[in-house]
């Protein structure tokens, strides 16, 4: 499943497409919003951004259309006369000023008053988006702390979605890489150096894998492995999905485990568990 990263580069290609337009076309699929598609028409989109997963089309009569893609949703960009090539099933048209925007594969989509939108069951329980909530390094490390989240171990707090929304399992593994923690490490446990180096850790790894289409790994190393022939899957990170391979650093073998359900990556010299 896409992460953070993935969807808001999703969210900006959206952006780019219909922002600043107005509505000439509105289609839905789903029987409880096809009430609803004249009465946008006219709107204009005003913004498209991202909270975690979820895709979020703002329109300049204070509606926001959520959409979370799940597995199979995709957006595709085109012009409003020349229809996508595709098996899959439309779920929304928006067509502004000759540009289409068409999701498909989607199931969860609705529309939501602005105001209300901190109602919504997804995004309520959601914590604040790395890249589109302006989050600092002072407000990760508050944030490391709070009474609900400062005594789990990393490598299950970082996929949960009311930390920071968008972290991932590829993420996950890096940014413990890269903050030189072990995946059983709590918050508590942490002096504030190695806190601020985590948040850090955070916020860095998590925008480049947005400026860089999902690369994570250092440029250096990542060219070292490109001269070397290796594939993109393997230069792409640091650690994750590199089992059986030498850190970048050490040498040591990056070793792969299972937490909370799903693979992690890690050098264990790089990465010590402390008692």
């Amino acid at each position: 499943m896409p992460e953070g990263p993935e969807i808001r580069r999703a969210a900006d290609r959206v952006h780019d497409q219909l922002a600043g337009r107005r509505l000439e076309h509105v289609w839905f699929a789903f029987p409880d919003l096809v009430s609803q598609a004249a009465s946008l028409v006219g709107c204009e989109v005003s913004a498209v951004d991202s909270w975690g997963k979820a895709l979020l089309t703002r329109f300049d009569d204070g509606r926001v259309l959520y959409s979370h893609n799940q597995l199979y949703g995709v957006w595709k960009l085109h012009d409003a006369e020349r229809e996508p090539d595709t098996r899959r099933s439309l779920r929304v048209r928006l067509v502004a000023e000759g540009r289409a925007a068409s999701l498909y594969s989607a199931s969860d989509v609705s529309l939501w008053e602005e105001s209300r939108l901190a109602e919504h069951p997804f995004l309520s329980r959601l914590g604040p988006d790395l890249l589109t909530h302006g989050v600092s390094v002072g407000q990760a490390m508050t944030r490391l702390q709070d009474p609900r989240f400062r005594r789990r171990g990393l490598g299950g707090l970082l996929l949960d979605q009311a930390l920071f929304a968008g972290i991932g399992n590829y993420l996950r593994s890096e940014i413990l890489f890269f903050a030189g923690l072990h995946y059983k490490t709590k918050p508590a446990d942490l002096e504030e150096a190695a806190l601020k180096r985590l948040a850090h850790a955070i916020l860095e790894v998590t925008r480049q894998a947005y400026d860089q289409a999902g690369v994570t790994n250092r440029a250096e190393w990542a060219a070292a492995a490109r001269r070397r022939g290796a594939s993109r899957r393997r230069w792409r990170f640091a650690v994750f999905d590199r089992d059986g391979l030498p850190c970048h650093v050490c040498g040591t073998q990056i070793e792969r485990t299972s937490v909370a359900s799903r693979r992690l990556y890690c050098c264990h010299y790089c990465q010590p568990q402390f008692s």
